[in-house]
Order: structure tokens, then C-alpha cells, then sequence
């Protein structure tokens, strides 16, 4: 789908090829691990062996490779453990492009901060385009190559997390820099 005109591509398969890791882990209840990381690469048709073999790298790769965590179900895992499996559900099936929304906001403090950092991690060595949407703006700042500040649905600013801070665009940046550093 990378280069391809995404307004006259079916939507369905338009989604297959985007990973998505949205608040509360969104994973299926009644999945254990395994089968919610294979859910996407089965829609494409990939083969057993194939979805097995991604399945054991990404739990690998997400630090989930315990030998029973694949046969857990999301209610059997900690909040933080919920989140790597669906950051792993959403490179299954190698997407060019991962979709973050609000991923880490219910989790604590400490667990959200390492998932940060594995975010950072992933993003040095998978090489995927990545948007984040997140209302926490030290968050944008600490994974953010580009960030951009919308206020009722408008663009306000659109820079660096250093462009931002450096020269806040107008009053809602500068006030909302200021809210959430207090």
C-alpha cells in the first residue's frame, strides 16, 4: 500500500495493512495471545507456519517470550503486558505504518514510561512511520520527530518538539506547554 492513492483504496484492506494500538489494548476477550497477534496476518491469507513464526519473533522482539504467555488470555495479563501484545498485533503482519492512539493513557506511570521507551526503541529499529495521537504533550515530546498541536480540529502548530518550545505559535500552544509542565 506504501505510495498508493489511499482515497480510492478499499477501505477494508486499506485497514489490514495499518497497524493500530489504541487505548485499553483493544484486544479480543475470548483470544489468548497468540491467536489475537495472528488475527490480521490470517485475514491476509498467510499460512500457519508463516503466522507462527512472526508470532514467536514479535513475542520475542515485545519481551512477552514466556513459555505460557502465549496461551493467556488478555484477562490473565497485566495492563502493561495487554499493551505490548497489541503493539505486536499491530506489526504481525509488517504494516508500513502504525496508528497510536492514546495507547499508554490508562496505564501508571512507571509502565507507561517504559512502554515509551520501547516505543523509541522500536522506532530506531524497525523503521516504521508512526502516528501518535496523544493530549500529553511531553509524551509527544519524548517520541515525537514532528508534532503537530490541533485546537478544535485546526492545525495550530505543526514542528519539532525543540520548534515548539523554542516558539510556541500563539497563546492555546504557549497555555497548553505551560498546563501540562505545571
Amino acid at each position: 500500500m506504501l505510495g498508493s492513492d489511499v482515497a480510492s483504496a478499499d477501505g477494508v484492506q486499506l485497514r489490514r495493512h495499518i497497524g493500530f494500538v489504541l487505548q485499553q489494548a483493544a484486544l479480543f476477550p475470548h483470544y489468548t495471545v497468540k491467536q489475537n497477534m495472528e488475527v490480521v496476518p490470517k485475514l491476509l491469507g498467510w499460512k500457519e507456519d508463516k503466522c507462527a513464526a512472526r508470532t514467536a519473533e514479535l513475542l520475542q522482539l515485545m519481551a512477552l517470550n514466556s513459555n505460557d504467555l502465549m496461551d493467556r488470555y488478555p484477562s490473565q495479563l497485566s495492563g502493561g503486558q495487554q499493551q505490548r501484545v497489541a503493539i505486536a498485533r499491530a506489526l504481525a503482519a509488517d504494516p508500513d505504518l502504525i496508528l497510536f492512539d492514546e495507547p499508554f493513557s490508562a496505564l501508571d506511570p512507571i509502565t507507561r514510561s517504559d512502554l515509551q521507551d520501547e516505543v523509541l526503541r522500536l522506532k530506531q529499529t524497525l523503521h516504521k512511520t508512526a502516528v501518535f495521537v496523544t493530549h500529553d504533550i511531553q509524551e509527544a515530546f519524548k517520541l515525537g520527530d514532528t508534532i503537530v498541536i490541533l485546537n478544535e480540529g485546526r492545525v495550530v502548530q505543526k514542528g519539532t518538539p525543540q520548534e515548539i518550545q523554542a516558539r510556541p505559535a500563539d497563546a492555546f500552544v504557549e497555555r497548553f506547554i505551560d498546563r501540562t509542565n505545571a
